[in-house]
C-alpha cells in the first residue's frame, strides 16, 4: 500500500527533469511541487470541491477576533486553484471542477452565482456559528463554525469563473453546447447586475460597495465570452455585450481612477488602496506598463508592501475589530504586477523574499505575522500555493506572463 501511494503521487505530480526545459527547475522547484500537491489534497475526488483549506479558526491575529471557517469550496479560490494546476498539465482535475461548478450554476436562476461558496460535498452551508466553549488556538476566540459570508454578492466570482473556463479552452477543451448555454446565461446576468454594489473579493463585513476589482472583473467576463463566441459558432448577443463592456471600461476609468493619486482606488470615490487592482493588467484591462498601472503598483508599493515585500490586502476599514497582517496572495500579485511591466528582476528578488517564509516543509498558511514572521490565519491555503505556482511562471526568463504554457507541451520557441 506504501509503494502504491508512493507511485501515484511520484505520477500526479509534474515531470521536470531537464533544466533547460523547465521553467522550475532549480531552487523553486521542489517548492512548486509543494503546492502543487498541496492544491490536489484540497481537492474532494467525489465531487471536484476544492477546500480553501482544510482548517478553521486559526486566527489572522494572536487573540483577535478575525477567525474565519475556510473549509468549503470557494468558486472564486477554486476557478484560480485549477488554472494554477492547469498551467502544470493537470487537465483531468480542470475539467472535473468546471463540469460540476457549471452543472450547479445551471440549477439555480439562469445566470446567477446564488452563493460564493459550497459544500465540498455540496451540502448545504450551515449558519455562522460560535462555539463559546472552545478557548480558541492561543487564546483566540471565537471559534467559527460556518461562514455568513455565503451570503453575500461577490460580482468578481463572474469574471473569476469564466476567464478560467476560457484559458482551459486555450489548451484544447471543448466548450460543450450546454456549457456555452449556461455561460451566455452568466453574462446576461453579469450584463444585468455589474454597476450594482456588492461586499468585493476580501468578504468585507461593512455595507457593500462599488468595489473596482468587482467591476473589472465583470469587464473580463464580458471580454472572454466575446473572445469565446468568436472562436465558435455559438450564438451570443454580441452587440449587448460589447456595448455593456465599453459601459463598465469607461465607468472604472472615470471613477475608479483618481487623477490627482494617480492610481486605481479600491472603490468608487474614495482614495483608498487595494491589492486585488494588482490583477488589472493580469485579466487584460489595461496593458502592463500603462501609466494609470505602473501608479497602481507603485500606490500598493508605498502604502500596502512591507520592508520584505509583504502586501497587505487593502488600508481601510473592513468592518471588524483588531488588525490583519500581510497577505500571502497579494505578495504574490506584485510579484507578477513586476514580471508583466518589464520589470523581471525585481520581480525575481521579491519572489525569493516571499519564499523566504515558508515553512520548513515549504507550506503557506493565509497570512505571514509582519513582525514575528510566524504563519497565520488557516493552514495550508490554497490562495497561497496557487499564487506561489503562477509567480514562478511569471518570473521565469523565456515566459510569456500572460500565456504561460503547461509543462511538458512544448511551446513554439521549443521551451516547455
Amino acid at each position: 500500500m506504501l509503494e502504491a501511494t508512493t507511485q501515484f503521487w511520484k505520477g500526479w505530480v509534474h515531470h521536470c527533469t531537464d533544466s533547460e526545459r523547465c521553467l522550475f527547475y532549480g531552487p523553486w522547484h521542489e517548492l512548486v511541487i509543494r503546492s502543487e500537491l498541496v492544491l490536489k489534497l484540497l481537492m474532494r475526488r467525489e465531487t471536484s470541491a476544492i477546500a480553501a483549506a482544510p482548517t478553521t479558526s486559526l486566527p489572522e491575529t494572536i487573540g483577535g477576533e478575525r477567525n474565519w471557517d475556510y473549509r468549503f469550496n470557494w468558486i472564486r479560490d477554486a476557478a484560480f486553484t485549477v488554472q494554477a494546476l492547469h498551467e502544470l498539465g493537470h487537465a483531468g482535475e480542470v475539467e472535473d471542477f468546471f463540469e460540476e461548478c457549471l452543472a450547479r450554476i445551471a440549477e439555480g436562476e439562469p445566470g446567477r452565482v446564488e452563493q460564493p461558496f459550497y459544500g465540498v460535498d455540496g451540502e448545504e452551508l450551515p449558519d455562522e456559528e460560535e462555539l463559546d466553549h472552545l478557548e480558541g488556538y492561543r487564546g483566540s476566540s471565537p471559534v467559527r463554525i460556518g461562514n455568513a459570508a455565503g451570503d453575500q454578492r461577490q460580482l468578481d466570482v463572474y469574471g473569476e469563473l469564466v476567464l478560467a473556463v476560457h484559458e482551459t479552452t486555450q489548451y484544447g477543451e471543448t466548450l460543450t453546447e450546454e456549457n456555452w448555454a449556461v455561460l451566455r446565461d452568466v453574462i446576461d446576468h453579469v450584463c444585468e447586475v455589474w454597476d450594482e454594489p456588492g461586499y468585493g473579493i476580501w468578504e468585507d463585513r461593512v455595507d457593500p460597495k462599488q468595489f473596482v476589482y468587482s467591476k473589472v472583473m465583470c469587464w473580463a467576463a464580458i471580454d472572454r465570452a466575446l473572445t469565446m463566441t468568436e472562436a465558435t459558432d455559438y450564438e451570443a448577443p454580441t452587440d449587448e455585450w460589447e456595448a455593456v463592456r465599453a459601459e463598465i471600461e469607461e465607468r472604472v476609468l472615470d471613477e475608479g481612477y483618481d487623477e490627482e493619486m494617480g492610481n486605481f482606488t479600491r472603490s468608487f470615490g474614495t482614495d483608498n488602496v487595494d491589492a486585488s487592482l494588482l490583477r488589472l493588467p493580469v485579466v487584460g484591462f489595461l496593458e502592463p506598463d500603462d501609466d494609470r498601472i505602473l501608479g497602481t503598483i507603485e500606490a500598493v508599493q508605498d502604502h500596502l508592501a512591507t520592508d520584505e515585500g509583504l502586501v497587505y490586502r487593502y488600508d481601510t476599514d473592513d468592518g471588524l475589530d483588531g488588525e490583519e497582517n500581510p497577505f500571502v496572495l497579494c505578495s504574490f500579485w506584485l510579484v507578477d504586477a513586476l514580471a508583466l511591466a518589464g520589470r523581471r528582476e525585481e520581480a525575481r528578488e521579491l519572489y525569493e523574499d516571499v519564499l523566504e517564509h515558508a515553512t520548513s516543509l515549504g507550506l503557506f498558511a493565509e497570512q505571514v505575522d509582519g513582525e514575528t514572521g510566524e504563519q497565520r490565519g488557516n493552514f495550508p491555503q490554497a490562495f497561497s500555493h496557487l499564487g506561489l505556482i503562477n509567480s514562478a511562471i511569471y518570473v521565469s526568463e523565456g515566459a510569456d506572463p500572460r500565456t504561460p504554457t503547461p509543462i511538458g507541451v512544448d511551446a513554439p520557441d521549443g521551451t516547455s
